[in-house]
């Protein structure tokens, strides 16, 4: 298993390294670079951890870059970030100078190698592509070494300065534990006290130290270990995934937005059920999101059942994850049937039903966004949209649908119907595959549908050519209600198709029904125009 950096990265090190040395204090890459560099995954950021103080290390790496980069730091924490764009090129510009003037050469004494790791190195350049010039950022983060202690009812900890192996301790898992030396005694050596590397290689999550402890201290990390395991196909150990059945109720001290910052991260994942079906099985999942629990579970009744409707939604959102990394639509995938239990029913003769839950679902959305602060925008509009819509575009597949039908999906769904049909094509989760095979090419047929008519009609974001506003001009009106129904029954005969849609199609067919109800011209130059 190799460490692979590119130029970019080795020089970044390169200069921490110095910087580090200069100031007489151990430092070392830690954490999820390291662990994410071993398993050949992107990166955008690293970990800086000193035997000293982070803050004033973070400084003096800045002032070896030019230009020189903000130093935005927590003195509360002992942190500190600098963010690095364009570096690489920048400072190029400027080493042709300082290697003339012999201020900072490049050090071969300074190569990353495993030492005692026969299969560890840090190759740089690992794509074949130069390095230079290409724009990139860098995210580093600075923090002193720290032990910490923690209070029962907090997952805020006391910290006191400590050694590295004090900070490897209270990482949360061995996989995000690992070190490697930036120092000239062992530039690049792999630090693995809990045995990390393994456990990357035998797909392992497991705790550095007991698991009750690491959990009851920041139970977060329960969250965080289902997270990984989503994000990299992992197995949670036997005894870690105890001990976070044991401790599921400690979740409750966590923040929200905490939480669902990591739900978040578990549906972007490649296979989101994993994450979620971990958290069903730990008890988690009861005590964050209660709702979706109550989809879980198949009945019979006089020999007729229902499919489990937990196990349903999560390949419904495995499936949407294949075709799409947005979130909103993941949350859409996720909440499609959350309105199922609330209208279950039971027809003798007929079997179970569920009529209506597409409505039900749609007005929990808003709740469920309130309670896991979910944002309260069009995002929560996009969702609740789909919820509402996501059986319309199966009732086309019949046979003889009308312009009109297609039309009025149009229309209400707006820009959202391409969101909508791959919603409606990964709720498809039969394992007949027949039967997938026939209703993937009824869709198809109605994406066809759809294209024919909105390149005919042109509906998608439409409005009707007679504007409230134009009818209060003509007819002498106030905002009310009749403004509104009029408005209304002229967008409706236009989805319909009983009338063009035209301005003067609209106008007309406004004239003859306002004297149908009673109105009267008021503005004679309005109505001419």
């Amino acid at each position: 298993m190799d460490i692979k950096c590119n130029d970019k990265e080795l020089f970044v090190f390169k200069k921490i390294a110095h910087a580090a040395e200069e100031l007489g204090v151990p430092a070392y890459v830690i954490g999820g670079f390291v662990r994410d560099k071993l398993l050949g995954r992107p990166t955008k950021d690293a970990d800086i951890v000193c035997v000293g103080d982070g803050i004033q290390l973070a400084h003096k790496v800045a002032e070896r870059f030019q230009p020189k980069p903000a130093v935005s730091f927590f003195k509360n924490f002992g942190t500190a970030q600098i963010k690095l764009r364009h570096f690489y090129e920048e400072d190029h510009k400027h080493l042709t100078v300082e290697h003339n003037d012999q201020e900072e050469k490049e050090d071969p004494d300074f190569p990353f190698t495993g030492e005692d790791k026969d299969d560890l190195d840090f190759p740089s350049n690992p794509d074949g592509r130069e390095g230079r010039g290409e724009a990139s950022t860098l995210e580093i983060e600075f923090v002193g070494a720290r032990k910490e202690s923690y209070r029962y009812h907090s997952r805020n900890p006391e910290v006191v300065p400590g050694t590295l192996k004090d900070d490897q301790d209270r990482r949360d898992f061995t996989i995000n534990a690992m070190a490697i030396s930036l120092n000239p005694e062992d530039y690049g050596k792999l630090i693995d006290p809990f045995n990390g590397l393994l456990d990357l290689e035998r797909k392992i999550i497991q705790t550095p130290l007991d698991p009750g402890q690491t959990f009851s201290d920041d139970p977060l990390r329960m969250m965080r270990a289902v997270r990984f395991a989503a994000q990299l196909n992992f197995t949670i150990a036997p005894a870690t995934f105890q001990s976070i059945k044991d401790h599921a109720e400690r979740i409750r001290i966590i923040s929200q937005e905490r939480i669902t910052d990591e739900l978040n991260k578990i549906l972007l994942s490649a296979k989101p059920s994993v994450g979620f079906d971990l958290l069903y099985q730990s008890g988690l999942l009861h005590i964050i999101f209660p709702q979706l629990i109550d989809l879980a579970g198949a009945e019979y009744i006089d020999g007729m059942g229902h499919k489990d409707n937990f196990y349903h939604t999560l390949q419904v959102v495995d499936n949407i994850a294949k075709n799409t990394n947005d979130l909103w639509l993941r949350w859409a995938a996720l909440l499609h049937d959350i309105g199922k239990p609330a209208t279950k029913k039971f027809e003798r003769g007929h079997g179970f039903t569920f009529h209506g839950h597409e409505v039900v679902g749609g007005r929990m959305v808003p709740r469920i966004f309130a309670k896991l602060k979910l944002p309260q925008n069009e995002k929560l509009r996009f969702v609740r949209k789909l919820v509402e819509l996501h059986l319309r575009p199966i009732s086309l597949t019949k046979e003889n649908i009308t312009d009109s039908a297609i039309r009025r999906l149009l229309f209400d769904a707006g820009d959202d119907i391409d969101a909508l049909m791959l919603l409606c094509e990964a709720d498809i989760t039969s394992k007949n595959k027949q039967k997938v095979i026939r209703y993937l090419e009824n869709f198809e047929l109605v994406r066809h549908r759809l294209k024919e008519v909105e390149e005919k009609d042109k509906i998608r974001n439409w409005q009707p050519p007679i504007t409230g506003e134009i009818i209060m001009d003509i007819f002498g009106l106030s905002p009310c209600k009749i403004v509104g129904d009029l408005k209304n029954t002229i967008r409706e005969a236009i989805l319909d198709g009983e009338i063009d849609n035209t301005y003067d199609a609209a106008y007309d067919f406004m004239m003859k029904k306002a004297t149908e109800m009673g109105l009267q011209i008021v503005n004679k130059k309005a109505a001419g125009n």
